[in-house]
């Protein structure tokens, strides 16, 4: 009806002059009404219940980018290498926000750390600490009557910064509250276990004195994620082989894993608060290879951790979906040596390794042998909060 309505009269083209009922007229602000609670039960989902809170992708890579001596591997970035490249080109299809590197040699300048950032598909922010690895001790702590060698370093290193440890990530990193623990002496982690020989301590006095548990760095590290703080756990382990039956490395690999444990149970350090993941190489496999592989398997299992138990269609091929590191069979093998472990709070939404099977997608980013980028695979873990 016209009036209803509120039609134009078509002789005049004028607005009718008589208001339409109150009970009609109500409609339109019972449709604004609803509108406006949807839009509220909208904001409550997505802030309230974070229903679609942000996804962060966390990944961790022993990609091999370590070199003979200081600055080639700035040089082998720079002049496309393909070694490098291949690393790049890993990190490229996954595109992580944030990526813990492992195996990186460290410079004061992070020239070559930036310059693989750009390469990899650009990250704003960076972060290194000068690494045990290659650090001279002086002495002659692997007890072969040559001092001065990689072994004799607080960490095995040819250099120093030799294979050291990075981050790079799309938000920016609190380097002012960044915990560093790689100064640590091993004798006093609480519960240390020290090398012997035939009963006898296999460190002089001077070098217990001075030798460090860190064989490459531990660090917590907090990063400015969207929605708040996160922190990084971050570490690489010695693996627990070349060494005798004093089982020096072996012991160190486990009092590596037993340091993150003494700070989880409040034992060292301070916990951090909030969301935070384990990230790095514990060189060490819950099932196979060398090494404490219990130990690493009660360290899975802990209440205030999360274990995706990322897999890949590679790693199912050549035996253990979970594996991380394409070995040689049939020593060491394939294992599973890299982790990102989320803590408890963390919501888990998918995990993987970048492991193809030949032939199929992304294959050619690992050449033919599999191992264009180094025997180790990117491993990833997509959280929300």
């Amino acid at each position: 009806m016209p009036l209803h309505a509120r039609d134009r009269a078509p002789p005049r083209r004028a607005d009718d002059p008589q208001p339409a009922p109150a009970r009609l007229r109500g409609r339109k602000g019972r449709g604004h009404g609803y509108r406006l609670i949807a839009v509220c039960i909208l904001l409550w989902l997505v802030f309230g219940t974070g229903l679609f809170a942000e996804t962060i992708r966390i990944a961790t890579y022993a990609a091999p980018l370590s070199r003979d001596g200081p600055g080639l591997l700035l040089r082998d970035i720079l002049e496309g290498d393909e070694q490098s490249a291949a690393a790049s080109e890993v990190v490229r299809e996954i595109a992580p926000d944030i990526l813990v590197l492992t195996d990186f040699d460290y410079d004061a300048n992070a020239a070559a750390l930036r310059a693989f950032g750009e390469l990899a598909g650009g990250f704003d922010h960076h972060f290194a600490l000068r690494p045990n690895a290659g650090l001279a001790t002086g002495l002659d702590l692997d007890g072969n009557g040559r001092p001065g060698e990689a072994r004799d370093a607080q960490g095995y290193g040819r250099f120093a910064g030799d294979g050291g440890l990075a981050i790079l990530s799309r938000w920016s990193v609190d380097t002012d509250n960044v915990q560093d623990f790689s100064a640590l002496l091993w004798r006093d982690l609480p519960g240390a276990r020290l090398p012997r020989l035939d009963g006898d301590p296999f460190f002089s006095a001077e070098a217990e004195g001075i030798q460090r548990l860190s064989s490459t760095g531990h660090w917590i590290v907090p990063i400015a994620a969207p929605g708040g703080r996160i922190s990084l756990l971050v570490s690489s382990a010695t693996p627990p082989v070349f060494d005798g039956p004093e089982d020096r490395n072996g012991l160190r690999n486990r009092d590596e894993l037993r340091l993150w444990e003494a700070l989880l149970d409040g034992g060292i350090g301070e916990a951090p608060e909030g969301h935070y993941a384990f990230t790095g190489n514990t060189n060490l496999d819950p099932r196979d290879g060398e090494g404490s592989s219990a130990a690493m398997a009660a360290f899975l299992a802990r209440g205030d951790i999360q274990d995706p138990r990322p897999e890949s269609a590679g790693a199912a091929a050549a035996g253990d979906p979970n594996d991380t590191a394409n070995w040689q069979d049939p020593v060491p093998g394939n294992l599973r040596v890299s982790y990102v472990l989320p803590s408890a709070d963390w919501t888990v939404l998918r995990s993987g390794v970048f492991w193809p099977t030949a032939g199929s997608s992304g294959a050619t980013l690992l050449g033919r042998d599999g191992n264009r980028a180094g025997p180790h695979r990117l491993v990833w873990v997509d959280v929300s909060r």
